[in-house]
């Protein structure tokens, strides 16, 4: 159940919003009637945390597998090549241009 409280509101009842957080109720927070922020059971907040970690974890393994796939036809040694010739241009430009 989500309920809404102004900001001035909450600042008088803090201690009840807070029992009734405790109790699984969480609270949407408005200012000027806008909603700008909420309050939630930290078991709530850590799932929250470890779906936005999943999420995350799986964004940069999808990115890793278009990566080894753009990459796939550069050998190993092409690649050790090309960083080679990049760190040869930059040590070269340190000489003052």
């Amino acid at each position: 159940m989500n309920k809404v409280i102004g900001v001035t509101d909450l600042q008088r009842k803090m201690r009840s919003v807070m029992d009734e957080v405790e109790r699984g109720v969480c609270f949407v927070i408005t200012k000027g009637s806008r909603p700008k922020a909420a309050i939630i059971p930290y078991e709530e907040f850590l799932k929250f945390q470890e779906m936005l970690e999943k999420e995350t974890l799986t964004r940069f393994d999808k990115l890793i597998a278009r990566m080894r796939e753009l990459n796939a036809k550069y050998s190993d040694e092409e690649v050790a090549a090309d960083i080679e010739e990049v760190l040869k241009e930059i040590s070269g430009d340190k000489g003052g241009g």
